[in-house]
């Protein structure tokens, strides 16, 4: 999810810029779309709260990150808060490039036993898989999935600790679709939902009370699979732990060869679009707000359950 405010944590919920984030190890990015005058912006919430920049920016961002690093696969997820139309989209990917890596499903749906192998994505050049919320259209736009007959996700705007593992959205059947948590807490801040950063070591955390590990696990047993995704804010608090779930899902060993950065002492994310940090050893398929598990194909950004290589 994008968010680089300097103002306040109720309008964003990443303080690195999304290059640092591709480098420690994220593989799903979700970003909240608003239409700005004929422009695609990405803004939190409410571009009155702060503006995140142009799609098109952003995109250029991931598009070289991934021309550097030719062995990794990258999902997005849009949340298409306008409901602007997929080929309004497609005129971004197209002038960024993006449009040339995009994985195109044979059909408008398609179960979680059959999506393509990391691999096999990689050897075909097919390496960004992006979902939509709404408004997707498999006849204009093939290559932009409609996420919720895909997909099913967790409840999300979620202020205690319970994070229980019902199927909250969905428009197809769950049972044989991909699925997503969305593993953040919120608090209430001027009649709103905002994240909340100060309790994010325990959120994120391996095991305990409330912990992202606890939530996996819990998933897990209840619908006989992992989740594919995990959608987690301020995922540098944990000093790795989201990263280490992710592996613990995927049947790998969590082993960094750099250290996840640590969270800003000054309470702002930083602006700056270079990164400062290198990949993270682990082998994660899922992001935030990118598994030996039946699914096969592993985008995201904390590790998800996607595929196997």
């Amino acid at each position: 999810m994008v968010g680089i405010s300097r103002d306040s944590y109720i309008a964003w919920c990443q303080a690195f810029p999304v290059t640092q984030q591709l480098n420690d190890g994220i593989r799903m990015l979700q970003m909240q779309a608003h239409n700005q005058g004929g422009t695609i912006q990405l803004c939190h919430t409410s571009c009155s709260f702060f503006n995140g920049g142009t799609l098109q920016n952003y995109l250029k961002s991931v598009k070289s990150w991934m021309d550097a690093n030719t062995n990794d696969v990258v999902t997005l997820l849009i949340v298409n808060s306008d409901g602007l139309s997929p080929t309004q989209y497609d005129t971004v990917f197209k002038a960024v490039g993006l449009d040339t890596l995009s994985y195109t499903p044979p059909s408008a749906v398609t179960v979680n036993t059959g999506w393509p192998t990391l691999g096999s994505m990689i050897d075909s050049g097919k390496r960004l898989v992006t979902f939509m919320d709404e408004k997707a259209d498999f006849t204009s736009v093939a290559y932009i999935i409609d996420e919720f007959t895909n997909m099913w996700e967790t409840a999300f705007d979620v202020t205690d600790t319970t994070f229980n593992c019902n199927v909250n959205r969905t428009n197809g059947d769950s049972s044989t679709q991909l699925y997503t948590i969305n593993h953040f807490l919120d608090k209430i801040v001027l009649n709103q939902f905002a994240p909340d950063p100060e309790d994010a070591n325990t959120t994120n955390a391996v095991s305990g009370t409330g912990s992202l590990g606890l939530q996996v696990q819990t998933c897990a047993a209840q619908h006989g699979r992992n989740p594919n995704f995990m959608l987690v804010d301020f995922y540098e608090f944990g000093g790795g732990s989201v990263f280490e779930v992710a592996a613990t899902a995927n049947g790998v060993t969590y082993s960094p060869s750099t250290p996840v950065p640590q969270p800003l002492s000054t309470g702002s994310p930083t602006t700056s679009t270079a990164a400062t940090s290198s990949p993270n050893g682990a082998i994660l398929r899922f992001e935030l707000r990118d598994l030996i598990i039946p699914a096969v194909l592993c985008i995201g950004l904390l590790g998800g359950s996607l595929a196997v290589l």
